[in-house]
């Protein structure tokens, strides 16, 4: 079940050196295509990168919360065309959850870096960055990278005692 899945789900950003095997990023790659879209528009188009170098390169997309990307063997970059949709950003974020989603169901552990509206240093932008490096289109605007592989850390569940139930609300905002 899904509840089992999301219990047990952490984001992972330390990776065994082990390849992230080929059906396994076909898998992945199947997910995200059969991602929920607003209209059926799917704006959304995805570079898959297991390139050491270029993993390496795009582990220097931001200044802070993507070195880890370095020693991943996978890394999924998530764009859409924000000229197709006017909810680009919520297609490429359902897409990005999906995807995470699938790697945890594959035994695989997966890291978000958050590139939208990020910087890559004090004067250019994360997604400009990774767009030179990607040679992207014009068109396309990146949300995320999902860094992925087999992990080399151990993270207890939550623990569902401390979820955070006073931010349920029933039928009005602040009913019990």
């Amino acid at each position: 079940m899904l509840i089992s899945l999301l219990q047990k789900r952490r984001s992972i950003r330390k990776f065994q050196s082990l390849k992230v095997e080929a059906q396994n990023i076909d898998i992945l790659i199947e997910a995200a295509l059969r991602s929920p879209s607003s209209r059926g528009i799917c704006p959304w188009e995805f570079v898959v990168v297991t390139n050491k170098n270029i993993l390496e390169k795009l582990s220097k997309s931001k200044e802070t919360g993507s070195a880890f990307l370095a020693n991943a063997p996978l890394g999924i970059v998530v764009c859409a065309d924000q000229k197709k949709s006017d909810v680009w950003i919520e297609d490429a974020s359902i897409a990005s959850i999906i995807i995470h989603l699938t790697a945890a169901s594959l035994g695989l552990g997966s890291c978000w870096i958050q590139i939208r509206e990020r910087m890559h240093n004090k004067t250019d932008s994360a997604e400009l960055y990774i767009a030179e490096l990607l040679k992207l289109p014009a068109n396309l605007k990146i949300l995320s990278i999902i860094g992925i592989g087999y992990a080399a850390e151990q993270k207890p569940p939550h623990e569902k005692e401390k979820l955070q139930y006073s931010k349920i609300h029933r039928e009005v905002y602040g009913g019990k």
